[in-house]
């Protein structure tokens, strides 16, 4: 089975890209990342790929008169390393209509809640464990997915719960969500590069 290069996009330090290279190179992972792509020029994960002689790139927004052509942007540097896989490692940008019909079905992202709660527009890192937070939920947990149009609404491929306890805080419920992201996110990769994934309606079944 032909090894499936990896793109992953990034906005941040890039803890959940540092699980997925490490377990890339310690575990039975039939794929490499090939290129890691930020829109932020000073993301801490562009620092962690090149210390692993992963290509890293700064992708500018500004630079482009729209969503649509930035967007563009990223496709021809994801298709310039022959990507098969794009997984959102921590990415905040939403992806336009043609991005995601270009990697149908092999687009994987990580949320830091169970799906359908906290999550769609507005919710991402922190402000999701807030809102699990002040709802006063006994449960969170990590939701990995495949992506589809909308935000947060394609089929899921692995759910974990955490206890939330009365003491918790966002940072500290955090804390405990990224541990399930780093196990998670990788085993899905595996999954994925093993052609064990399969996208049935709403339903991902696993092989």
């Amino acid at each position: 089975m032909p090894v499936k290069k990896i793109g992953v996009l990034i906005s941040g330090s890039g803890t959940n890209l540092q699980s997925l290279i490490d377990k890339t190179k310690k575990e039975n992972i039939n794929g490499e990342i090939a290129v890691v792509v930020s829109n932020k020029e000073n993301a801490y994960g562009l620092e962690r790929a090149r210390c692993n002689n992963v290509d890293a790139v700064f992708i500018d927004e500004k630079k482009y008169g729209s969503f649509e052509l930035f967007n563009e942007a990223i496709i021809t540097e994801l298709k310039r390393h022959d990507v098969d896989l794009v997984v959102l490692a921590g990415y905040i940008k939403i992806l336009s209509g043609k991005f995601i019909e270009e990697f149908k079905n092999k687009i994987i992202n990580i949320h830091p809640s169970l799906i359908p709660s906290f999550c769609g527009k507005g919710y991402y890192g922190i402000k999701v464990h807030q809102a699990a937070i002040d709802y006063g939920v006994k449960i969170s947990g990590v939701t990995v997915h495949f992506v589809d149009e909308g935000a947060d609404t394609g089929p899921i491929i692995f759910q974990e719960a955490v206890s939330v306890s009365d003491s918790d805080t966002a940072e500290t419920l955090q804390k405990k969500v990224l541990l399930l992201e780093h196990r998670l996110l990788p085993l899905a990769v595996k999954m994925y590069c093993e052609d064990r994934l399969s996208v049935e309606g709403r339903k991902v079944v696993i092989r």
